[in-house]
């Protein structure tokens, strides 16, 4: 079993994936999304998925390794090129990973707490707060 630190940023994760979904829900392509609403979606979106790598790279590398499915290095590189070159956010690349791998990263992350010492108090005080409304999905775990 894994450290419980890593429920944190697991719960993290999963949130911000939630709301990548609904900010993302309404588009059919990447040019749409992009403009729309002075594009305040696009930005939106682009944050969180550096929240994503900033969260992702404080879970522990060795419960990473076993899912190693997922392209761990890849979501950390995409972090540090919209942390540090806002302007070269490719808006056909981030339609394509919200659109096609945030499926793949939500289901690892809830393996993932399979994998993790949980304290069920700061479990459910977290899935009860404002922050993680959108976990409901995660009420079984308490």
């Amino acid at each position: 079993m894994f450290s419980e630190k890593n429920l944190i940023y697991i719960l993290t994760s999963l949130e911000v994936i939630e709301k990548l979904f609904i900010y993302t829900k309404e588009f059919k392509n990447a040019h749409d999304f992009w403009l729309e609403n002075n594009q305040m979606n696009f930005n939106a979106s682009s944050n969180l998925l550096l929240v994503i790598g900033e969260e992702t790279q404080k879970i522990e590398h060795d419960l990473k390794n076993k899912f190693s499915e997922i392209r761990w290095q890849a979501i950390a590189d995409l972090r540090n090129r919209l942390a540090h070159d806002y302007r070269g956010a490719d808006p056909d690349i981030l339609w394509q990973i919200l659109t096609s791998e945030l499926v793949s990263l939500k289901e690892v992350l809830i393996k993932m707490l399979n994998e993790i010492i949980i304290n069920k108090k700061i479990l459910n005080y977290a899935l009860n707060s404002e922050y993680y409304k959108h976990l409901d999905y995660l009420k079984y775990l308490t």
